[in-house]
């Protein structure tokens, strides 16, 4: 009865282990209210949507072979029959929570694949879909591991005209990918455009990446913009 007894126990402790990757902790470092959001392309779903005032945050326990994506919505408010919206970063549920849907480009996107390939975690920024806010993602507990991040508020540092989004007031809430902007193969990577070999940078996506050279800029900006960790909690930080 002890043997079986020590065997469940070691199954059950076995079972949580491999049942759970990292924490994620979320911190809004800007002046004003942000709304988070996550969407869930592997696993189970996390809390898809939440309020964070300033200098608050929020830790998601995000289990083993999870992938997804973690987003940034602000300028949000209800209206008077209570509908839920963002003009920046909005998932169109009408609901703080995004259930299940993705952000309204344009949009800062932090995407994640935990327990991976070899057992890696593996992680990104990524401007493809445009920005929106400013952004880190900082390894906790591994000092070998590389953070990433995107620090410059591309809305009023060097969006150009052509791509910038703005809010009723005139202010710049976000800059749009050349992709979603002008529509055109060679900015979407689509079309006679859809090898790496074919699609190259353009002038938009070299002005992302000389604002943020760590955050991917364009479809296949792989090479230095796809970062690798394991055993790791991780950092969010928005207006880092």
């Amino acid at each position: 009865m002890a043997v079986n007894f020590s065997t469940s126990v070691i199954f059950f402790m076995f079972f949580l282990q491999g049942s759970y990757a990292a924490n994620i902790v979320i911190k809004n470092n800007c002046p004003y209210t942000i709304w988070p959001a996550t969407l869930t392309g592997q696993g189970p779903q996390l809390l898809t949507g939440f309020e964070l005032a300033s200098q608050a945050s929020q830790t998601l326990q995000v289990p083993n072979s999870w992938s997804g994506r973690v987003w940034p919505r602000f300028v949000c408010s209800n209206d008077a029959t209570g509908k839920f919206t963002c003009l920046s970063g909005d998932c169109g549920t009408g609901q703080v929570t995004c259930n299940g849907n993705g952000a309204a480009p344009p949009a800062s996107l932090l995407e994640f694949t935990l327990a991976g390939f070899g057992g890696k975690d593996f992680y990104d920024i990524s401007l493809v879909d445009g920005f929106n806010l400013p952004v880190s993602i900082v390894p906790q507990n591994r000092a070998d591991c590389n953070s990433t991040s995107c620090p410059v508020d591309i809305n009023n540092h060097g969006c150009p005209d052509e791509l910038s989004v703005k809010s009723p007031d005139g202010g710049v809430i976000g800059c749009k990918s050349a992709c979603l902007a002008f529509q055109q193969p060679q900015y979407c990577c689509t079309g006679q455009y859809s090898s790496p070999q074919t699609c190259k940078p353009t002038k938009y996506s070299l002005q992302f990446k000389h604002l943020c050279p760590q955050a991917y800029s364009y479809a296949y900006d792989d090479a230095t913009s796809t970062f690798t960790c394991t055993g790791a909690d991780y950092l969010i930080t928005f207006c880092p």
